[in-house]
């Protein structure tokens, strides 16, 4: 009895701290040749990537300069990528997203890393 119990506290531990972890929303900057970056964000919008790459461009210039992006690149990277096209993504997600407001439940295939762009930029001083 004891060792069930036992056994089930550390399962249960283990459950819950597996829940905390999290998906990182950007990498460090990735410095390549004549002083050009390069930084990905991911998210669950094309948006929310975008601007999770931009943050990370603005952190990696200093503060007497800013980002200027040379190469931009998004691609989705979700559950449904090479089963159907973008667009139609979208749409399974959106009705999967009305079914789960009719039955009361989460049923949202987006996660937090479905979108990635990748940005390559370099920083110039503010005049």
């Amino acid at each position: 009895m004891k060792k069930t119990f036992i056994m089930s506290l550390l399962g249960g531990l283990a459950l819950g701290l597996t829940a905390c972890a999290s998906t990182p929303t950007n990498t460090l900057a990735i410095q390549k040749e004549n002083n050009q970056y390069e930084v990905t964000g991911v998210g669950k919008t094309n948006l929310i990537a975008k601007n999770n790459a931009i943050s990370a461009a603005q952190k990696t210039c200093t503060r007497n300069t800013s980002p200027v992006v040379v190469d931009e690149k998004t691609a989705y990277q979700g559950v449904l990528k090479g089963v159907v096209d973008e667009q139609t993504g979208k749409l399974v997600e959106a009705a999967a997203g009305v079914i789960g407001t009719i039955t009361g439940k989460n049923a949202s295939l987006a996660k937090d890393d479905d979108y990635q762009t990748t940005l390559t930029f370099y920083c110039k001083a503010n005049s």
